[in-house]
């Protein structure tokens, strides 16, 4: 088996728990990223678009990120971005003294800033640290895409920049960034249910939202294709199928699927903040069919 890439193979992009009043659960969040470490994580992803980032001051971000890091010992990534590059750096630079050990930084969302905008951002962002930085390529979110020699240009001339979350969807051009990137930048997935193919052409691992409840399944696929057991990893994916498929949709967008999943594992979660949505009707009936097509009913 290959040797681990730099954050591990399975991360998990955590949910932020709320109280019934709607504030932080600082304690809450503890209890649960030591809970997703014991279940197999290599490293935890904190206010990210799953831990509901647009809705957290950057006060709470960052009482987030230093509470988890002092209480577990795995890699801790702060979501420190924004579409105003002031104040993504600002945020960075907080997260970075908050104990946080990497930094994932979004593509700037709304404004669609030019790619010459885009590298200026990354780099200033970047370069507001010490810490190694991930990119965060999501254009559906975002309304605008990472264009290939925009990354590699960032993978060449900005020491820190490491990596990238790929949620992109596009896996002839994940193939194109790792052929062309330089060694030790390392891809992640950003999509579950095209991880296993995301690996195929080049990935290391996966940020990922169903290994809230589906950690040990997706270690023994990861464990199963970089041993080379390219079936069994297959069958590994095709048992996860149900997860990809419960963790987001139209009628319930993430993460309020993951939120109802941890109410029926009793664990903290709460509710969405708004614009969310409330949780649909049934969507814990549906939580606990997941579970028992993982074989945990």
């Amino acid at each position: 088996m290959k040797m681990k890439p730099r954050f591990g193979r399975v991360i998990t992009a955590m949910i932020t728990p709320f109280t019934k009043e709607g504030a932080v659960d600082l304690d809450g969040a503890v209890e649960l990223a030591r809970w997703l470490v014991d279940q197999g994580n290599d490293g935890l992803v904190l206010a990210g678009t799953t831990g509901e980032s647009p809705t957290l001051t950057h006060d709470e971000q960052v009482a987030l990120v230093e509470v988890v890091a002092d209480a577990v010992d795995v890699h801790v990534i702060a979501g420190a971005g924004s579409n105003d590059t002031v104040a993504a750096v600002e945020l960075t630079e907080r997260c970075t003294v908050a104990g946080a050990d990497a930094i994932l930084t979004v593509t700037p969302y709304y404004n669609r800033p030019s790619q010459a905008g885009l590298f200026e951002h990354f780099r200033v962002v970047a370069e507001a640290t010490e810490l190694p930085v991930l990119l965060y390529d999501i254009p559906p979110r975002s309304g605008r895409k990472i264009e290939l020699a925009t990354m590699l240009r960032l993978a060449d001339e900005v020491d820190n920049v490491v990596g990238v979350k790929d949620a992109a969807g596009d896996l002839a051009e994940t193939a194109r960034v790792v052929a062309a990137a330089p060694d030790g930048f390392e891809v992640y997935s950003g999509e579950d249910a095209l991880t296993l193919a995301l690996l195929a052409v080049g990935a290391v691992g996966v940020i990922s939202v169903a290994s809230h409840w589906a950690t040990p399944e997706m270690v023994v696929m990861m464990d199963a294709f970089f041993s080379g057991n390219v079936a069994e990893a297959t069958a590994a994916n095709q048992r996860l199928l149900g997860s990809w498929d419960f963790e987001s949709g139209d009628l319930k967008p993430n993460p309020i699927p993951t939120k109802a999943m941890m109410k029926v594992l009793g664990l903290p979660g709460g509710d969405c903040r708004p614009p969310m949505g409330p949780e649909p009707e049934g969507l814990q009936d549906m939580a606990r069919r997941v579970l028992v097509g993982l074989g945990r009913g």
